[in-house]
């Protein structure tokens, strides 16, 4: 599944490109997570006049109403002119005078939602319940550790829920969690002030490392460029099960957390 780092890469990727485009039309597709929201026609004549970003959701802001994209579990974006007729899996274009904003996704998880504006309720459905962002300034360790003392999960399942902070991914969390030295499985409420400093540092430095090496590319991840990430190539447990610790030799440990694939150090992680 596309994480933050995956999902900044993708607009870093062609938001200066679209800046400014002018929409001609919008082809739809096999029906996604949620409804478009409009007529597609009506988005003709809009202007696209930047992208942001808030957690894994794409926000391209028109010069009337918004467009939010979320990629799901299997989505891509690629921005092109000359692109080839769409195929199974590519369900939304968005067909500009610059090229085409074109939405694969075989497994259809993604979504592009058209709101007038973000307080739409179903902007607000989206991303009120997101927690802050882990690579700007409102992410800071004493308020990160407060929060986890409201929380009796394990720690790598309270990073996945997104409402503290978001990104955190499967992948992401495995990682800060070595870089951390703590056990996946340690109950969010039992860390302490020093340990949540850690792992906030921890979890700084590896979204920054990620985004700078284009992302992960596990399966067919790719920015709106074409290009693949390699962070996973560098991982220190992530999909490592059984082969040796970098760091001291010992086996990694899989483990499953909420249906998900957890990876460990038994010796440099603590419970």
């Amino acid at each position: 599944m596309p994480e933050l780092p995956e999902v900044e890469v993708t607009r870093l990727s062609f938001a200066a490109r679209i800046a400014g485009a002018r929409v001609l039309s919008v082809r739809l597709g096999k029906p996604l997570r949620w409804p478009l929201g409009c007529a597609a026609g009506s988005l003709a004549g809009r202007r696209v006049q930047e992208v942001g970003r808030r957690g894994k959701y794409l926000l391209l802001r028109l010069d009337e109403g918004w467009l939010l994209l979320h990629l799901g579990m299997s989505g891509s974006l690629l921005f092109e002119s000359g692109l080839p007729a769409p195929g199974t899996h590519d369900h939304f274009d968005l067909v500009t005078d610059r090229g085409v904003l074109r939405l694969h996704d075989p497994r259809r998880f993604g979504a592009v939602v058209h709101v007038p504006s973000l307080d739409d309720p179903r902007a607000v459905r989206l991303l009120a319940g997101l927690g802050v962002e882990p690579l700007e300034p409102g992410f800071d360790p004493a308020g990160f550790h407060r929060a986890l003392q409201k929380r009796r999960a394990g720690i790598k399942q309270v990073l996945m829920a997104g409402d503290i902070v978001v990104g955190v991914g499967n992948i992401y969390a495995s990682e800060s969690l070595f870089l951390a030295g703590i056990r996946p499985t340690v109950r969010a409420d039992r860390i302490g002030r020093t340990r949540a400093a850690r792992l906030h540092a921890a979890i700084v430095d590896v979204l920054s490392r990620a985004l700078a090496a284009g992302g992960s590319t596990l399966r067919d991840f790719s920015s709106a460029d074409g290009q693949t990430g390699h962070f996973q190539l560098d991982a220190m447990v992530y999909g490592r099960a059984g082969q040796p610790c970098r760091r001291c030799g010992t086996p990694i440990r899989l483990l499953r957390q909420g249906q998900r694939s957890t990876f460990y150090c038994p010796a440099c992680q603590k419970p």
